[in-house]
Formats: C-alpha cells, structure tokens, sequence
C-alpha cells in the first residue's frame, strides 16, 4: 500500500495497517471509494476480501471507532473518508482528558497559519487572491462586530486554501471547531480599524509574494488577537 508507506510508515496505526492482511486489504478498498459512498453488504465484502465475517466485522469496527466508517441504521455502512471536523471532535475530547488550555491551541494555529501565508505567497493563483481580497472588502465593508469576525473567518479560510497545501488546509479545517468563537465579539473602533489593516497587510504580503512580510504579518495578526483575548478572559466589554 503505496498511501500508508514513506513518512507515515514508522506510525503504529501504519506498522499496525501492514501488519495485519485483513485490515490492509479493508483500508486498500476504502482508498479507491468516495466520502459518502455505501459499502457492500458483509457478506458481499467477506467474499471479496476473502474473509470471514468475524474478522471483517472486528476490522470494520475499529475502523468505525476512528471515524473513517459510519453505520446506519437499516441503511448499512458508508465511508466518512475521516473528515476535518470529526478529528476535531475527537481533538476536544482529547483536550479535555490531558486538560490542555486554549492558549496552547491558539500557537498551533499561529505556526500553522504562518506557514499557510508564506506558502501562499509561493501558490496562490487568481482565485484564491480574489478569495482573500473578498474577505478584506466586507472587512471594511460592515460596522457590524459580527460580520467582521465573520469576514476574518472567511479571510483565513480562504489563506490556507491559498497555500494550497493539503497538509494545512487539513489541520486548520481540524482546529476550526475547537477555534471557533476564540473571540466574542469586537466593539472598540480601534478593533475595527486593527482588523482591517492586519488583514489588508497580510493580502499585500502575498500578493506581493514577500514570504517575510507576510510572516511578520501573521505575527502581528496573532500579538492583536493576544491582546483581545486578555481582555476578554479579564471580562472586559468596552461600551
């Protein structure tokens, strides 16, 4: 299996996935179908696969446990294709047990997204410049605390989507749940005026295909956002 070997291959799940002919042939299978798409019956998988149906149904389950199959009732078993926002779910729950805080998240996301900013000023095509430039224009476009932060949301999307890295577009998409809602609400007009020129600063860098720029950007980004989260962890709402 060509998709479970290279970097990935000294994992346990991979030594595990090798290891084991059942499972390996059941994931082999799985990586030629689509997110969404129904499996055959047992019986019909047991006869394919050439295995017994205790082993396949041991071997489907710990697949369904890891969020890659779903079952449905009277309906049969469907390929999820693990999808971003289910391993976030099961990130919170992980945070929740180690008894992480957020702020340890928040510089995940920053390394994360700084990367994505100096791979867009490598990658991003037409579109996705329109995409970031969108988002700054209802940036400056709404007096709306709301709006704005869901302008910024779309802003960052379309950043990571510029970077057109697989492995980041990934994790942000991960992190977005546990992320979400970091901030509650913007209602000082510096906030207003911070957000837009942070955001507009981070577009010219990539335009402009100045990775140091945009670096530096993001950092100052993430320093305003620091800024913002103090004064909402003190309870802080400026009328």
């Amino acid at each position: 299996m060509e998709q479970t070997t290279g970097s990935l291959s000294h994992h346990r799940f991979s030594r595990s996935l090798l290891n084991d002919p059942a499972l390996s042939s059941l994931v082999e299978m799985l990586l030629q179908m689509e997110p969404g798409q129904r499996l055959a019956s047992e019986r019909e998988l047991s006869q394919t696969l050439n295995l017994s149906r205790n082993t396949l149904r041991d071997r489907m389950s710990k697949l369904e446990s890891m969020g890659a199959l779903e079952r449905r009732e009277r309906l049969g078993t469907y390929y999820t294709g693990v999808q971003p926002e289910h391993t976030g779910d099961v990130l919170i729950l992980s945070l929740m047990f180690q008894q992480m805080t957020l702020d340890s998240l928040i510089s995940v996301r920053h390394a994360l997204e700084r990367q994505a900013a100096v791979e867009a000023c490598r990658n991003a095509d037409g579109e996705a410049i329109e995409a970031l430039r969108a988002a700054v224009s209802a940036m400056h476009a709404t007096e709306d605390g709301q709006l704005l932060l869901d302008a910024d949301g779309g802003f960052h999307r379309a950043l990571f989507a510029a970077s057109a890295s697989a492995g980041l577009i990934f994790f942000s998409e991960m992190l977005q749940p546990v992320l979400h809602g970091t901030l509650q609400y913007l209602t000082l007009e510096q906030d207003f005026a911070t957000m837009r020129v942070v955001h507009q600063e981070i577009l010219d860098a990539v335009i402009a295909g100045d990775a140091a720029a945009a670096s530096r950007t993001i950092d100052d980004h993430f320093a305003w956002l620091e800024v913002l989260m103090d004064r909402e962890r003190q309870g802080i709402r400026p009328q």
